[in-house]
């Protein structure tokens, strides 16, 4: 099983494409060779379909963990329940959310990895270490990042706890440019309620600080 550690530390080195090459492509050339990427292929039940949104004009960055089922079937981020709730959380309308202009939205596994016992698999580790920095330095008007669940966590936070709620817990350390949250999912539903602080304290920030972005 990935770990949120080994999902940090320990990326395949096989599966790494050369920094300096794509440092060098353009923004739209670079994206496009993200949405073709078949790196771990073979271990996709369903195959490769890497979801992301971006603009170099993106002033939020959403940080999940991989797109679900629904969202490999349709291509739409947070095209689920989940999704609803997040975007309750930072009081906008869809139509803002799928503005690229407005959020990049780039989970920590680009594609849907299947389902196991308790629920979705963890975001396939030869993802991140492939694209993400690459991408990420190319986000320079970026004014808030919304880091969503362990893996996020892991990568996002350069002191983060093996605790997701700690490292909610301790969120004004990171803002107002980082914000550490719990999953949307409704699987969360019984962490929201043992958790009502985050509802009555946190998310009224986050609406305030996406309204001046936005």
């Amino acid at each position: 099983m990935v770990t949120a550690k080994r999902f940090l530390r320990n990326p395949p080195d096989d599966t790494e494409p050369m920094k300096d090459t794509l440092a060098q492509l353009p923004f739209d050339e670079l994206v496009c060779q993200v949405r073709a990427c078949t790196i771990c292929a073979e271990t996709l039940p369903y195959g490769p379909r890497p979801v992301v949104q971006l603009s170099q004009e993106s002033r939020i960055l959403v940080v999940g963990q991989a797109p679900g089922r629904r969202v490999h079937e349709t291509g739409l981020p947070f095209n689920d329940p989940s999704g609803d709730r997040l975007r309750q959380w930072m009081g906008i309308t869809r139509e803002s959310f799928y503005d690229d202009r407005k959020l990049a939205i780039l989970p920590m596994g680009f594609c849907y990895p299947g389902t196991g016992k308790s629920g979705d698999l963890p975001p396939r580790p030869e993802c991140a270490p492939a694209w993400r920095n690459a991408l990420l330095e190319r986000l320079s008007n970026i004014g808030l990042t919304l880091v969503i669940g362990q893996y996020a966590h892991a990568w996002h936070l350069p002191d983060a706890k093996k605790s997701v709620t700690e490292n909610v817990q301790n969120w004004r350390k990171y803002w107002p440019d980082v914000l550490p949250m719990p999953h949307p999912s409704p699987r969360n539903n019984l962490w929201l309620r043992r958790n009502p602080w985050f509802e009555e304290e946190v998310i009224p920030q986050l609406q305030e600080r996406v309204s001046s972005l936005l």
